[in-house]
């Protein structure tokens, strides 16, 4: 526990309940190292759909419909959890959801397309939902001079959990590779580790994280949910109040869809582009988290001490380089440099987007607010990798010209993060911190 120091936590804030809080992030980075990154996303390429010149477009296609769902949903869903105090219940219910839904991945086998992209969908929405609801939890648990650093805390130790159940399915797949067997044998199992760890890591969130706020007047039923899409249509009428906010959010969406491209194509990537194979991109994304977590522990004390906006634009500066750099390479080693600096700005840029959403969320709005947090990371999500997918169908597979493009989400970030005032955007969100009613 001695890991997490007491004066970066608000009074009454015990460190446990800081290590539950940090402990979700342990238990779903599992979800996207193996599921999105590593394992599912290469084998639905070249198993399930065959290797078709259609499958990177349809795997994208399938993760974008994923995240629209969660786009339309999450900011209400939000603010009926600030009404109704009901962020632990409902990421309880969120969690189960992704956890029965990753199992179910395993039921997927060569051509099995249709049953693959239909529980990709559902794993993916009940996935970001708690993402969103997990987060929203921070500025209840850290002062505001610390929010980078306890941010960080949940970033890095999250990559050592999607290391965890990486290496399980890792140390798996050679055994079963040692056997002699097929893909469509040992990656099923790798889906049931994955909901495994999850589900276990999780039950330290659910048993150690406090729910603090306090149902609002009159929240209960239908009229709740009214009351909770009133209160949103609100929150986007007085945007101009919190413009720095809204500033963040262009900006997310523009750099998280870069993000979005490594975390759900880099596998497919190395293994169809640089010539990996399996268990050498596994490896790959193995030491990408060890860079990451390794990125966001220490970032998250840069980001408290240079400053929330320019800790995020030294880290967007580094992803341009690693789309680059990942674009003119042909050989396995530049791919590693590629992958390396890709590492450690996506623990470090992660963490500082959530950290100044955190800064410039009213306190009596966390979930609402994070959820749009969300609406705009799921907006991302649609942009980068189906872009992506576009570009290579369009172009007869040419995924280097498709990372190139990437980039330029990254340099549009950086330009839609000039405006944001750190300082002007805090006092907007504590004088705004009573909801309408």
């Amino acid at each position: 526990m001695a890991f997490f120091s007491t004066d970066a936590l608000n009074p009454g804030v015990r460190k446990r309940e800081v290590f539950g809080w940090a402990m979700f992030d342990f238990a779903n980075s599992g979800y996207t190292t193996v599921v999105i990154t590593a394992v599912f996303a290469a084998y639905f390429v070249g198993a399930v759909a065959g290797g078709a010149e259609w499958a990177t477009f349809v795997w994208t296609l399938a993760l974008s419909i994923s995240h629209l769902i969660v786009m339309f949903t999450i900011p209400a869903m939000g603010a009926w959890a600030d009404r109704h105090a009901a962020k632990k219940r409902l990421l309880m219910l969120t969690t189960l959801g992704c956890v029965l839904a990753t199992a179910a991945l395993s039921l997927v086998g060569p051509g099995a397309v249709v049953l693959g992209v239909l529980l990709i969908i559902v794993s993916n929405v009940f996935f970001a939902w708690g993402e969103s609801l997990i987060a929203a939890f921070l500025p209840e648990l850290a002062k505001p001079e610390a929010m980078g650093r306890v941010s960080g805390w949940g970033w890095s130790l999250g990559y050592v959990g999607g290391m965890l159940a990486l290496g399980l399915s890792l140390g798996y797949v050679l055994w079963a590779q040692a056997q002699g067997q097929k893909a469509e044998q040992f990656v099923p199992v790798t889906m049931w580790i994955t909901a495994a760890v999850f589900l276990v890591a999780a039950l330290f969130t659910l048993g150690l994280l406090r729910e603090r706020a306090r149902p609002a007047v009159g929240a209960s039923g239908v009229s709740g949910w009214r009351e909770s899409l009133r209160q949103l249509h609100q929150t986007f009428l007085q945007a101009r109040r919190y413009r720095d906010f809204m500033w963040l959010l262009a900006c997310v969406a523009a750099y998280q869809g870069g993000v979005a491209v490594a975390i759900t194509l880099a596998a497919i990537y190395a293994e169809q582009v640089i010539g990996f194979v399996q268990q050498e991109t596994m490896i790959l994304i193995f030491v990408l988290n060890i860079a990451a977590a390794l990125g966001a522990f220490a970032f998250g004390y840069w980001q408290d001490r240079l400053g929330h906006k320019l800790a995020l634009g030294i880290t967007l500066v580094g992803w341009v380089a690693t789309c680059i750099i990942a674009a003119v390479t042909t050989t396995k080693g530049g791919f590693w440099y590629a992958a390396a600096i890709a590492g450690v700005c996506m623990g470090a840029s992660q963490s500082s987007g959530r950290a100044m959403a955190g800064m410039l969320a009213p306190p009596a709005q966390l979930a609402e607010f994070f959820g749009l947090w969300t609406f705009a990371t799921r907006v991302a999500s649609i942009i980068g990798p189906l872009s992506y997918g576009a570009i290579t169908w369009m172009t007869g597979g040419n995924q280097r010209l498709a990372i190139g493009f990437t980039a330029v989400l990254f340099l549009i970030g950086m330009a839609l993060l000039l405006p944001v005032n750190m300082q002007r955007g805090r006092a907007a969100a504590l004088e705004g911190q009573v909801p309408a009613t």
